[in-house]
């Protein structure tokens, strides 16, 4: 049976990056070591990470509506905007790469790092795989008004362009998570179980705000979703999300009206900034690697699972729950990252 939301995301162009419904598995062993299976408390994952393009990752939803715009209107060359170890900008080198697309990444040194590995491994090396032409301005710039220059010279040369903004983040990227919402919804009925609350990292606020548009289609209501800001503060993250969810369900015909009250965001992992680790992130980040032998990355998923951590630890849930994480991506950061890995683990701080 077609949904509102079904009905709706089928009137926009999209192209197929993921190639059918990421996995939804159960974290039995999480289970075990954070005793939630005695309390009657359910953990699945989400698997956006298990997707076959540029190793995978959340981004590739929203390019799958990117990309379907610019078929349309016949783009041969996309650019877009991001950190020195975007993931974003990664999977939009690789697609591009897939489908024959020149691409341009404008890279800012959003985080104070500088170690070889950060400057070098990571997304960093494989943009340069994928092919992408590569620019990276100082910190503080603004890489879309950059962007938005270049474009106008490759135009005036007769090419035709595509700037997508950080992250992939707009009401038309958006719905590639609303998709993915009626895709857990689904999974819901194979499984036979209804989860209380989907839990995501909040970094440029498509991933929450798609979802959360999606939900509310469904009846479900935009609650159902929490993230952990990772990028900005839980206020900036709020306001920014609330929009986005506004303008997704705009974009799909709604007059649905979304509250703030009803956008849930947690601020409590950002740390001292975009990008910089916490120890509660490393143990997270330790936790999921010796439980599941599953990755996570260092400045999304694993602020937010150390987020979700500390919500079990306080007992926000209650028996009879089932708690689904979703998996961003973003694994390839970690190589970006081994000094901070490595002091930790040489120290025995994880």
């Amino acid at each position: 049976m077609q949904t509102l939301l079904d009905k709706s995301l089928s009137s926009f162009a999209r192209v197929d990056l993921l190639q059918g419904p990421t996995p939804i598995q159960r974290a039995e062993r999480l289970e075990q070591w954070l005793d939630l299976k005695s309390r009657g408390i359910g953990l699945y994952l989400k698997r956006d990470d298990h997707m076959l393009i540029g190793g995978g990752g959340n981004k590739l939803r929203k390019l799958e509506f990117h990309i379907g715009a610019a078929h349309e209107a016949g783009v041969d060359t996309v650019i877009t905007v991001g950190g020195l170890q975007s993931n974003h900008a990664r999977l939009t080198a690789a697609v591009c790469a897939r489908l024959g697309l020149a691409c341009e990444l404008i890279l800012t040194r959003a985080v104070p790092k500088d170690e070889a590995d950060y400057e070098l491994n990571g997304n960093v090396l494989l943009d340069q795989l994928f092919g992408a032409d590569i620019r990276v301005l100082a910190k503080g710039s603004d890489s879309l008004a950059q962007a938005d220059i270049r474009a106008a010279q490759l135009r005036d040369s007769g090419r035709k362009v595509l700037v997508i903004p950080t992250g992939g983040s707009t009401p038309l990227g958006s719905l590639g998570y609303a998709r993915c919402a009626a895709e857990i919804a689904q999974q819901e009925t194979e499984l036979g179980l209804t989860f209380n609350q989907v839990v995501v990292p909040n970094g440029s606020a498509g991933t929450h705000a798609g979802l959360a548009a999606g939900f509310e289609l469904l009846g479900r209501g935009t609650s159902i979703v929490k993230s952990y800001s990772v990028l900005s503060d839980r206020d900036t993250s709020a306001a920014r999300t609330l929009k986005l969810t506004q303008d997704a369900l705009a974009l799909m015909g709604s007059d649905a009206v979304v509250t703030a009250e009803a956008i849930n965001i947690d601020g409590s992992q950002l740390g001292d900034g975009y990008g910089l680790p916490t120890s509660a992130m490393q143990e997270a980040v330790r936790l999921m690697a010796r439980a599941e032998g599953l990755l996570i990355d260092p400045v999304y998923s694993g602020k937010a699972f150390a987020g979700l951590l500390a919500d079990i630890r306080q007992g926000h849930f209650r028996s009879g729950d089932n708690v689904l994480f979703v998996m961003t991506g973003g694994t390839p950061g970690l190589y970006a990252y081994r000094e901070t890995f490595q002091q930790a683990l040489a120290s025995k701080a994880i």
